[in-house]
Protein backbone atom coordinates (compact mmCIF):
# COMPACT_ATOMS: atom_id res chain seq x y z
CA UNK A 1 0.00 0.00 0.00
CA UNK A 2 1.59 3.28 -1.14
CA UNK A 3 1.80 6.49 1.20
CA UNK A 4 -0.13 9.26 0.83
CA UNK A 5 1.21 12.76 0.55
CA UNK A 6 -0.25 14.23 3.71
CA UNK A 7 1.52 17.56 4.62
CA UNK A 8 1.25 20.81 2.13
CA UNK A 9 5.13 20.70 1.83
CA UNK A 10 5.36 17.39 0.92
CA UNK A 11 3.07 18.20 -1.92
CA UNK A 12 4.82 21.42 -3.09
CA UNK A 13 8.28 19.73 -3.16
CA UNK A 14 6.16 17.48 -5.43
CA UNK A 15 5.13 20.32 -7.72
CA UNK A 16 8.32 22.16 -7.83
CA UNK A 17 11.40 19.62 -7.41
CA UNK A 18 14.26 22.06 -7.81
CA UNK A 19 12.73 24.50 -5.26
CA UNK A 20 13.15 24.73 -1.45
CA UNK A 21 12.81 27.50 1.12
CA UNK A 22 12.41 30.15 -1.20
CA UNK A 23 15.77 29.15 -3.36
CA UNK A 24 15.43 27.30 -6.96
CA UNK A 25 18.39 24.59 -7.36
CA UNK A 26 20.45 23.62 -10.59
CA UNK A 27 19.75 20.25 -9.86
CA UNK A 28 16.91 18.00 -7.56
CA UNK A 29 19.65 16.55 -5.62
CA UNK A 30 21.32 20.18 -4.45
CA UNK A 31 17.00 20.73 -3.95
CA UNK A 32 17.13 18.06 -1.82
CA UNK A 33 20.21 18.70 0.24
CA UNK A 34 18.70 21.88 0.99
CA UNK A 35 15.85 20.42 2.39
CA UNK A 36 17.66 18.11 4.76
CA UNK A 37 19.28 20.83 5.86
CA UNK A 38 16.40 22.59 6.58
CA UNK A 39 14.94 19.49 8.92
CA UNK A 40 18.59 20.12 10.68
CA UNK A 41 17.63 23.70 11.40
CA UNK A 42 13.97 22.96 12.86
CA UNK A 43 16.47 20.30 15.02
CA UNK A 44 18.66 22.64 15.84
CA UNK A 45 16.17 26.01 16.93
CA UNK A 46 14.30 23.31 19.14
CA UNK A 47 16.87 22.19 21.04
CA UNK A 48 19.05 25.19 20.93
CA UNK A 49 18.92 27.31 24.30
CA UNK A 50 18.82 31.03 22.88
CA UNK A 51 19.56 31.97 26.81
CA UNK A 52 23.13 31.08 26.85
CA UNK A 53 25.33 32.40 24.15
CA UNK A 54 28.27 30.42 25.15
CA UNK A 55 26.47 27.10 24.21
CA UNK A 56 25.59 28.65 20.70
CA UNK A 57 28.64 30.09 20.27
CA UNK A 58 29.88 26.09 20.31
CA UNK A 59 27.10 24.91 18.45
CA UNK A 60 27.72 28.18 15.39
CA UNK A 61 32.13 26.97 15.86
CA UNK A 62 31.23 22.94 15.47
CA UNK A 63 28.93 23.68 12.57
CA UNK A 64 31.62 26.19 11.04
CA UNK A 65 34.20 23.55 11.69
CA UNK A 66 32.50 20.58 10.05
CA UNK A 67 30.88 22.30 7.33
CA UNK A 68 27.69 21.11 8.32
CA UNK A 69 25.54 23.54 6.33
CA UNK A 70 26.47 23.64 2.21
CA UNK A 71 23.31 25.27 0.49
CA UNK A 72 21.99 28.47 1.15
CA UNK A 73 19.53 27.53 3.24
CA UNK A 74 22.09 26.19 5.69
CA UNK A 75 23.99 29.20 5.48
CA UNK A 76 21.07 32.09 6.53
CA UNK A 77 20.52 29.90 9.48
CA UNK A 78 24.66 30.06 10.56
CA UNK A 79 24.28 33.78 9.55
CA UNK A 80 21.64 34.07 11.85
CA UNK A 81 23.17 32.41 14.35
CA UNK A 82 26.52 34.57 13.86
CA UNK A 83 24.60 38.15 13.86
CA UNK A 84 22.79 36.72 17.13
CA UNK A 85 26.58 36.21 18.40
CA UNK A 86 27.98 39.35 17.65
CA UNK A 87 25.26 41.50 18.77
CA UNK A 88 25.66 39.54 22.04
CA UNK A 89 27.94 41.98 24.64
CA UNK A 90 28.52 38.52 26.91
CA UNK A 91 30.86 36.93 23.65
CA UNK A 92 33.80 38.75 22.44
CA UNK A 93 33.83 39.35 18.42
CA UNK A 94 36.90 37.76 17.64
CA UNK A 95 35.92 34.59 18.97
CA UNK A 96 33.54 33.95 15.94
CA UNK A 97 34.37 32.13 13.13
CA UNK A 98 33.94 33.71 9.73
CA UNK A 99 31.63 31.74 7.82
CA UNK A 100 33.53 30.04 5.09
CA UNK A 101 32.25 29.77 1.41
CA UNK A 102 33.53 26.09 -0.67
CA UNK A 103 31.60 27.60 -4.27
CA UNK A 104 33.22 29.75 -6.39
CA UNK A 105 30.66 32.17 -8.36
CA UNK A 106 32.10 32.52 -11.30
CA UNK A 107 32.66 30.49 -14.82
CA UNK A 108 29.83 27.39 -15.53
CA UNK A 109 27.64 28.82 -12.36
CA UNK A 110 26.58 31.97 -14.36
CA UNK A 111 26.44 30.43 -17.61
CA UNK A 112 24.06 27.75 -16.70
CA UNK A 113 21.90 30.15 -14.75
CA UNK A 114 21.72 32.72 -17.97
CA UNK A 115 21.79 30.87 -21.10
CA UNK A 116 19.97 34.15 -23.14
CA UNK A 117 22.92 36.69 -21.88
CA UNK A 118 25.53 33.89 -23.07
CA UNK A 119 23.75 33.71 -26.46
CA UNK A 120 23.72 37.47 -27.01
CA UNK A 121 27.51 37.54 -26.65
CA UNK A 122 29.74 38.15 -29.41
CA UNK A 123 32.19 34.94 -30.30
CA UNK A 124 35.11 34.63 -27.96
CA UNK A 125 37.15 32.82 -30.86
CA UNK A 126 37.56 36.09 -33.11
CA UNK A 127 39.10 37.84 -30.35
CA UNK A 128 41.31 34.83 -28.96
CA UNK A 129 42.86 34.94 -32.68
CA UNK A 130 43.48 38.47 -33.04
CA UNK A 131 45.08 38.86 -29.26
CA UNK A 132 47.05 35.43 -29.99
CA UNK A 133 48.59 37.26 -33.11
CA UNK A 134 51.08 39.79 -31.92
CA UNK A 135 52.24 36.79 -29.10
CA UNK A 136 52.63 34.86 -31.86
CA UNK A 137 54.55 37.32 -33.84
CA UNK A 138 56.64 38.32 -31.16
CA UNK A 139 57.17 34.44 -30.24
CA UNK A 140 58.80 34.05 -34.23
CA UNK A 141 60.76 37.42 -33.80
CA UNK A 142 62.29 36.00 -30.75
CA UNK A 143 63.24 32.88 -32.14
CA UNK A 144 64.77 33.82 -35.63
CA UNK A 145 66.54 36.10 -33.37
CA UNK A 146 67.58 33.60 -31.39
CA UNK A 147 68.63 30.94 -34.37
CA UNK A 148 71.01 33.63 -35.85
CA UNK A 149 72.78 34.52 -32.83
CA UNK A 150 73.53 30.58 -32.03
CA UNK A 151 74.83 30.80 -35.98
CA UNK A 152 77.04 33.88 -35.01
CA UNK A 153 78.37 32.30 -31.69
CA UNK A 154 79.14 29.06 -33.63
CA UNK A 155 80.89 30.74 -36.51
CA UNK A 156 83.12 33.41 -34.21
CA UNK A 157 83.79 30.27 -31.71
CA UNK A 158 87.78 29.31 -31.60
CA UNK A 159 86.37 26.05 -30.53
CA UNK A 160 85.57 23.60 -32.90
CA UNK A 161 81.85 22.72 -33.96
CA UNK A 162 80.45 21.17 -36.77
CA UNK A 163 80.57 24.11 -38.91
CA UNK A 164 84.17 25.03 -38.36
CA UNK A 165 86.17 21.43 -37.73
CA UNK A 166 87.69 21.45 -41.24
CA UNK A 167 89.25 24.74 -40.24
CA UNK A 168 90.19 24.50 -36.64
CA UNK A 169 91.69 21.10 -37.47
CA UNK A 170 93.46 22.54 -40.03
CA UNK A 171 94.75 25.49 -38.15
CA UNK A 172 95.65 23.34 -35.15
CA UNK A 173 98.03 20.69 -37.37
CA UNK A 174 99.66 24.23 -39.52
CA UNK A 175 100.46 25.61 -35.71
CA UNK A 176 102.11 21.82 -35.01
CA UNK A 177 103.96 21.70 -37.95
CA UNK A 178 105.01 25.11 -38.01
CA UNK A 179 106.24 24.76 -34.02
CA UNK A 180 107.98 22.00 -35.18
CA UNK A 181 110.31 22.96 -37.65
CA UNK A 182 111.10 25.79 -35.64
CA UNK A 183 112.40 23.31 -33.08
CA UNK A 184 114.09 21.21 -36.03
CA UNK A 185 116.06 24.47 -37.43
CA UNK A 186 117.32 25.09 -33.85
CA UNK A 187 118.13 21.36 -33.45
CA UNK A 188 120.34 21.66 -36.35
CA UNK A 189 122.06 24.87 -35.54
CA UNK A 190 122.83 23.84 -32.21
CA UNK A 191 124.28 20.32 -33.68
CA UNK A 192 126.26 22.62 -36.31
CA UNK A 193 127.34 24.88 -33.34
CA UNK A 194 128.94 21.87 -31.96
CA UNK A 195 129.92 20.25 -34.66
CA UNK A 196 128.12 17.26 -34.02
CA UNK A 197 127.14 15.06 -37.34
CA UNK A 198 123.35 13.71 -37.57
CA UNK A 199 123.93 10.79 -39.16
Amino acid sequence: MERQENTPQEKENKARPLEAEGFVFYTEKDAELARQEQKKIQYLKAHMDGKNPESVLRLYEKAVEERVFKTPVGLVFLKEIQTYLIRNPKIDRERIPPIPLFVTYEGEMRSHTSPARQRVQPSQKKKTRLQALPVSVCLNIALAIAVIAMFVITLTSDQPNILNYERALTDRYAGWEQELTQREQKVREAESALQIDPD
